[in-house]
């Protein structure tokens, strides 16, 4: 690959379609069913090889360079690649955030997915998917989702994946302004359900299933609670993740934009339609074809 090769990959959002706790390991974590769609809206990563072997994020998100996951993921492949005698170069990624902060949305783990799969191609690392996904397990429970690339049911902390096909229909995704949910705390509450039955993946469908969160938190953040009822008189309506994020569902575009039109105050929200491919694929399909 020419040294000068720079690439731009989406890092998409994604969706809980449902999200039910079956269980807690003996090690504290939970076991979990979801369903996973990703979203034609996210952020946006740039990478750009130096002629140095420093890693740089040029970053707007307000988040500590050392906190943040794509740091995280760059690193985490960089030695990686060290361990395994493979020659990398330094790089400069810039990232463009779009996506809120602990929305439920899988913004920062789709940014870490999103830097791995960005420097493998970049790097041109002997790395398979599967250990891709190992690797990015250790980054965070949602960020192998976004290696894997395809709509899909997960079982286990989130890592267990079963393709899936899902309607994608239109998506109004809202979230009350200035609104930071924290995960960790929800999954320790003593009140969030833990032994919700187990299902039978082919006998999904929106109705029969729900967010184990959603009344947790719309107990602890009433402005959840009434955005969720606001967006309940226009569709099918629910909680994704932990939050603070909640998405309604709809036919048409038009629809959905008029619901948009109708949003309370102190709220933000996007139109987005659901994919059951994410867009890095193709993206990182048009980069391999142009290097």
């Amino acid at each position: 690959m020419d040294a000068s090769t720079t690439i731009t990959l989406p890092a998409p959002a994604k969706l809980n379609l449902f999200l039910h706790i079956t269980g807690r390991r003996n090690d504290g974590y939970h076991q979990l069913e979801t369903l996973f769609q990703f979203l034609d809206v996210g952020d946006r990563l740039r990478f750009q090889p130096r002629s140095d072997q420093q890693i740089e994020l040029l970053d707007d998100s307000g988040i500590a360079t050392d906190d943040n996951l794509v740091m995280k993921a760059a690193r985490l492949l960089k030695h990686y690649a060290e361990q395994h005698q493979q020659p990398v170069t330094g790089v400069s990624i810039g990232l463009q955030k779009l996506l809120p902060a602990g929305g439920g949305l899988g913004g920062g783990s789709s940014d870490a997915a999103t830097t791995l799969l960005g420097l493998r191609h970049l790097w041109q690392l002997s790395i398979s998917d599967t250990e891709l996904r190992q690797l990015a397990l250790s980054l965070g429970a949602d960020v192998p989702i976004f290696i894997y690339g395809q709509a899909a049911f997960a079982r286990g902390v989130g890592e267990q994946f079963f393709p899936a096909s899902p309607a994608c229909p239109w998506y109004l995704v809202a979230k009350p302004n200035d609104l930071h949910i924290a995960t960790a705390e929800l999954f320790q509450h003593p009140d969030l359900p833990r032994q919700t039955a187990s299902i039978d993946f082919a006998d999904w469908y929106f109705a029969n299933s729900h967010n184990d969160f959603q009344q947790l938190v719309c107990q602890r953040y009433p402005e959840v609670a009434k955005l969720l009822s606001w967006l309940l008189e226009y569709a099918p309506a629910r909680l994704t993740g932990t939050g603070a994020c909640i998405f309604g569902s709809f036919a048409t575009e038009a629809e959905a934009r008029a619901a948009h039109a109708q949003l309370p105050a102190n709220c933000s929200a996007f139109v987005a339609r659901g994919l059951n491919q994410s867009p890095v694929i193709d993206a990182l399909a048009n980069a391999a074809g142009a290097s």
